[in-house]
């Protein structure tokens, strides 16, 4: 049987002989290609996993946006309170309304003990939609009722674990006393209103006005829902009332944006993760490459035959590439499989663990996009190998075996591989939230797969100029890094990946760690102290010197201000950068000084005369200046109180944020502002031995102050850290077993070489001891070059990331550098000796009857 189909007019006969026989073949099994599967598998399914979970997440916050929002519209004032004009025009149009009012305090136990709370005060309208539950099972408004002279108060179960408290005590807000009804288990609205300070506690209104909390400039923050007359009228609604109450400076918010803040967390997080699932799919593909080469490898013999018998290069090509992308695809839905059941895992998922109760269902577009990078890769990576076994003549395949030829695939299978790797990079970068991460993403990975196999040549050459040992098996192994068809760049890029995005990680965490749990402390205050009153300032200070061991008392003006507009853009519609973006939302710090606050450092213009009486001007942060793209000159319009100011940019400055001392990124000139209402903010710094003494002193001699103990803050924040450490561990190491994948595979490709080589040495005299120990060295040193430069690349991203990023200083951890030098060499001895191990156990009989 020959084959003579060539030309156009037998393409239809040669795809459907191609067909016929890799049909045959894979009915014998693809043993060598099961790494393609699994490698395909894993990338494919994180990036379903994240798109499908985000999609269920998306879909909870459609169905369940009334609820989220508490109502259809939502006003919210920032610290201004909303006029009684606006409620009464909601109620003339027919809509129902209610107020919620934010703020944060300090609840205080019987027993004096007090904890910093984020306190929600409520009207009887409340919730307008959904329900909320305590625990005893009470009506709310039973629940926060007067009764015997006092207050009802529902508190979340972390408040009432921390003071002892339960049902019955009384309590202390500002000056009032309360009554604790029980624990607030569920609230409607709570993602609408996330608890920032501190777990949660909810009174009404109308006793938020008896605490002597709310004086002119307290930091809190005004709301007022609406549930519209019918869900076609909302919409309505929503327009005539921007309509009416034009230039107020509100953020109306209707269902589709119930939680921005939850959006914008998806955003991230999703980036984030498409990412990781993108980087080990990118390895997967290093895997499917090994895998096509390790199977081409085997099948020698059987293309070799097809060649001889006279089957063209093309019809080659079109056979193995058909049994390559027919498993590819079983990958593939392996990987979609999974992906897809993972909103149906995470609605079963306890409440509270999602910001957002996922809806469980199919969603196909995020699938539809995993399954598009995981056959471009597959393409991508298996192209090139095929087309340059199918081009090799057949005799030269026989020989093969020894000496690799190095042939090039055909010009259009160059072609069209270089086509799926830039239709690979387009739909990355198409498809993501932040276009321009992703396209450094794409750059980043170039430069890191280029820097490996740079880095594998150099390991090579210098093997080459190596002198050679006396030990034998010493030599042999060096020897195995540079000999013909040397697996080391495979070998590099296969452990150095993984590795490098965990270095890059733990470097990470390690800086802001050492930032703020070291760094920080040594220069912070011991508290804050926020709304303390103008008339009040002469008390504080008296109060706070009669405690022993205080010292470095500061305090300053502090009001708040929303920004409105930015260069006279509209700062909904000003072009910023995403890490600026959290400036422009909700209501910021603003003070006023007439000299340069301690250690200020201007980057630009001057400060203004002592005395200044001029127009409102601005020192303004030098970082966010450069995210907003504004400079000297130029207008800031802020909204203090509800009333437009325009402040003129007079200077830049550098702000040391990780100092956690006083710092406004807004400093405006005296004059105007001197005049509205504002409160203090104050820091102290107080030994050890004497915090309690100082916050009790202060907030039970000025009860309407708030006192926040940084240690406090900083152990949340550590908290927190240890959160996103293990989130990044678990995804470096998703990134890391792709790489294990990728590294079993290259081994595998260079089995049936080894094999034969073990043989050879052992009928010359060589010990089964002695051919391992020298696989040992090979992979040792590959290790050890693997653990390098990964070490080095992950200390170079780590940097790029806390100082143009993060902003924060760096520092340098060789913990981290031995560590990562470390898990690279045991990585590779261990799968190295694994994948090995039986191939030095093989009988010369063997390879005596296949010749």
């Amino acid at each position: 049987m020959r084959f003579h189909l060539t030309g156009p007019e037998n393409a239809p006969h040669m795809l459907t002989l191609a067909l016929r026989l890799a049909r045959r073949e894979l009915r014998g099994g693809v043993r060598g290609l099961a790494t393609v599967l699994f490698c395909l598998a894993l990338g494919v399914g994180v990036i379903a996993a994240v798109g499908s979970l985000r999609a269920a997440i998306d879909a909870g916050l459609a169905a369940d946006g009334r609820r989220i929002l508490g109502g259809d519209i939502e006003v919210d004032g920032g610290n201004t309170p909303l006029p009684p004009a606006l409620r009464q025009w909601l109620a003339n149009e027919g809509a129902k309304t209610s107020e919620v009012t934010m703020m944060r305090s300090l609840l205080v136990a019987p027993s004096g003990e007090r904890t910093l709370i984020e306190l929600k005060a409520v009207d009887a309208a409340w919730p307008l939609v959904g329900t909320a539950e305590a625990s005893p099972q009470q009506p709310i408004d039973a629940a926060l009722m007067h009764r015997d002279g006092h207050h009802g108060l529902l508190a979340d179960p972390l408040v009432l674990d921390r003071l002892n408290l339960k049902p019955g005590d009384l309590v202390r807000l500002g000056t009032a006393t309360f009554r604790v009804s029980g624990a607030l288990t569920a609230e409607p609205d709570r993602v609408a209103t996330p608890s920032v300070f501190g777990p949660r506690v909810l009174i009404t209104a109308g006793a938020l006005a008896e605490t002597g909390l709310v004086a002119p400039g307290t930091m809190a923050r005004y709301m007022l829902r609406a549930t519209a007359a019918s869900p076609t009228a909302a919409p309505v609604t929503t327009a005539l009332l921007r309509n009416r109450f034009p230039d107020q400076g509100w953020r109306i918010r209707d269902p589709r944006e119930a939680a921005p803040s939850v959006t914008r967390f998806l955003d991230q997080t999703g980036l984030f993760l498409t990412l990781v699932g993108l980087t080990s799919l990118l390895m997967g593909g290093i895997g499917v490459a090994n895998g096509v080469g390790a199977w081409l490898d085997a099948r020698g013999r059987t293309i070799a035959t097809l060649r001889c018998l006279g089957a063209s290069a093309g019809l080659v090509f079109t056979v193995c590439l058909i049994q390559v992308m027919g498993l590819a695809l079983l990958g593939i839905a392996l990987g979609l499989f999974l992906g897809a059941a993972v909103p149906l895992g995470a609605a079963l998922l306890p409440a509270g663990l999602l910001p957002v109760p996922p809806v469980a269902a199919l969603y196909p577009k995020p699938l539809l996009l995993a399954g598009c990078f995981g056959l471009l890769t597959a393409l991508c990576f298996s192209l090139w190998p095929l087309g340059r076994a199918a081009r090799i003549p057949g005799a030269a395949l026989f020989r093969d075996l020894i000496v690799p030829e190095r042939a090039l695939p055909p010009r259009p299978v160059i072609a069209a591989n270089a086509l799926t790797a830039a239709l690979l990079a387009g739909v990355t970068i198409a498809t993501a939230a932040d276009r321009w991460f992703a396209l450094y993403f794409c750059g980043g990975a170039l430069l890191t797969l280029g820097l490996f196999r740079l880095a594998a040549s150099g390991v090579m050459r210098l093997a080459r100029l190596l002198p050679a040992s006396r030990v034998p098996w010493v030599r042999m192994g060096v020897a195995n890094l540079h000999r013909p068809g040397a697996a080391t760049p495979l070998l590099m890029l296969s452990v150095g990946l993984g590795l490098s995005t965990l270095s890059t990680v733990a470097l990470i965490q390690h800086n802001i760690r050492q930032q703020i749990l070291e760094q920080m402390p040594a220069a912070a205050p011991s508290f804050f102290f926020v709304d303390v009153q103008n008339e009040q300032m002469p008390r504080f200070h008296a109060l706070v010197n009669a405690v022993p061991g205080v010292s470095d008392i500061r305090d300053v003006p502090s009001l708040r201000a929303r920004i409105v507009a930015i260069k006279g853009v509209p700062a909904e519609q000003a072009e910023i950068t995403p890490e600026t973006a959290w400036a422009v939302k909700g209501d910021r710090g603003l003070t006023y000084a007439d000299r340069p606050p301690a250690n200020t450092r201007l980057t630009a213009g001057a400060w203004w005369p002592e005395k200044y009486d001029g127009p409102p001007l601005v020192s303004f942060d030098a970082g966010l200046a450069k995210g907003w793209h504004v400079g000297i000159g130029d207008i800031i319009q802020v909204n203090v109180l509800g009333r437009d100011i325009d402040l003129k940019i007079a200077s830049l400055r550098e702000i040391a944020w990780q100092s956690l001392s006083i710092n406004f990124f807004m400093v405006a000139s005296p004059g105007l502002l001197a005049q509205a209402p504002h409160t203090h903010l104050a820091t102290v710094r107080v030994d050890a031995a004497h915090e309690t003494a100082l916050l009790r002193a202060v907030t039970d001699g000025l009860p309407n102050v708030t006192g926040i103990r940084v240690a406090d803050v900083l152990a949340a924040i550590s908290a927190l850290l240890d959160q996103v450490a293990n989130a990044l561990a678990a995804t470096g190491l998703l990134t890391l077993l792709a790489g294990l994948l990728v590294l079993v595979s290259a081994v595998a490709a260079g089995q049936r070489r080894r094999a034969r080589e073990a043989i050879i040495l052992r009928a010359v005299g060589a010990t089964s001891a002695q051919i391992r120990a020298a696989w040992m060295v090979e992979f040792g040193l590959l290790g050890l070059a693997a653990g390098l430069v990964a070490a080095l690349a992950g200390t170079a991203a780590s940097y790029g990331v806390s100082h143009y990023i993060l902003h924060t200083a760096w520092v340098f951890s060789w913990r981290v550098l031995i560590l990562t030098l470390a898990g690279a060499l045991v990585t590779m001895l261990v799968f190295g000796y694994a994948g090995l191990a039986a191939t030095a156990r093989a009988r010369p009989a063997q390879l005596l009857r296949n010749e």
